[in-house]
């Protein structure tokens, strides 16, 4: 909802982004980034799912670069290395590991569409483009009448899900050598 608050704010008729591009005079009229029609709709669900997720990493990456010790830094320092050669041979391979469990992550969740956020952008405009697996299992499942198909939909969703998740825990281990199960 904060997302969706956020986005009303900035991207609507009246919004921030709006009276911006006017005030340059960049547009004559206002445009409603909020309802794109079309196929268009996915690349906007996809920035806002972004945008959305990229505070959440940037506090993990960023606590996996201050768990590096500081020495590999000074003695690299000491040894001539450049900024960059730091950054390449020093955080990137320590950062690994949190990659991987990232990775793991998010390709586990790979195919939840974040249904709340597809739930609330929703509207006439673009309901035809906008439905994600998620929303379509809720608006066929839970809000119509077929509720063993949701459940049906959820066990499959949860099956290719585990699927995928050994599937990359195998390749983190061909690649690294260790896993994470």
């Amino acid at each position: 909802m904060l997302v969706f608050s956020l986005a009303f704010a900035m991207f609507s008729t009246e919004g921030f982004f709006n009276s911006m591009l006017m005030q340059f005079g960049l547009i004559d009229q206002n445009i409603n980034f909020l309802y794109a029609e079309g196929p268009k709709i996915w690349l906007i669900m996809w920035l806002y799912g972004t945008w959305k997720g990229l505070g959440w990493s940037a506090i993990l990456y960023i606590a996996g670069i201050t768990g590096i010790d500081a020495e590999l830094y000074e003695a690299a320092a000491v040894d001539g290395a450049t900024r960059f050669q730091r950054i390449l041979h020093i955080t990137i391979p320590c950062l690994l590991p949190t990659f991987f469990v990232l990775l793991l992550l998010s390709i586990a969740n790979l195919l939840n569409s974040g249904m709340d956020q597809y739930y609330v952008f929703q509207n006439p405009f673009n309901k035809a483009h906008i439905e994600a697996l998620d929303l379509y299992v809720f608006n066929r499942g839970i809000a119509g009448t077929s509720i063993s198909f949701a459940t049906a939909a959820g066990i499959l969703k949860s099956f290719v899900s585990v699927t995928l998740l050994f599937i990359a825990n195998r390749i983190s281990k061909l690649l690294r050598g260790e896993s994470i199960f």
